[in-house]
């Protein structure tokens, strides 16, 4: 099955886009978790997953067919932002297009992180490996929509810094270490 769709916005955990990443089976991978909030209407992956699980089972679909969709409250204690979200995983062995709201290519990395929101192309596969079989999603195309708090403890450093004046190591010094 090789139809795309367009997900609805979401906010990115986990990005792994730059460059790929080595999966459990030691295999380079690309990829991202999206967290959907829960009330966005994701019907149309959920119909693209059943539909993709149908062709690869038409005899009937396993009952313990593992499923791309996550209750993110499972994790909410463990991960930031995961919280009343659904996150499904989006891997590719490709690297994803990447752009902005302009659809211009990103290239810093530090302008798409964990807690931005984006929306993308993806394509949904059916598998059976190791003893797992299930449904998954594939990322084609990723474009940033709108910045967001960082995930995971990091800050800006726009947040943590003001401008200082060259050569005021008195202003600079102040309230280090409770001085």
């Amino acid at each position: 099955m090789s139809k795309k769709i367009l997900t609805p916005k979401f906010r990115v955990a986990f990005p792994n886009v730059f460059k790929p990443k080595l999966n459990q089976q030691n295999e380079p991978k690309y990829g991202l978790v999206m967290l959907f909030d829960k009330n966005t209407d994701i019907s149309e992956l959920k119909e693209l997953a059943d539909e993709v699980a149908r062709e690869k089972w038409p005899k009937g679909v396993p009952t313990d067919l593992r499923s791309p969709f996550r209750d993110g409250n499972e994790k909410a204690d463990k991960y930031d932002g995961f919280k009343d979200t659904i996150a499904v995983t989006a891997n590719s062995n490709y690297k994803p297009g990447l752009v902005n709201q302009n659809v211009e290519e990103i290239i810093n990395q530090e302008d798409f992180y964990s807690g931005c929101y984006a929306r993308a192309t993806v394509n949904a596969y059916a598998y059976e490996k190791l003893g797992n079989r299930g449904v998954s999603f594939s990322v084609q195309n990723i474009q940033k929509l709108d910045d967001g708090e960082y995930l995971g403890g990091k800050s800006n450093p726009k947040d943590d810094f003001g401008p200082v004046t060259v050569g005021a190591e008195d202003e600079v010094s102040k309230g280090l270490f409770g001085e």
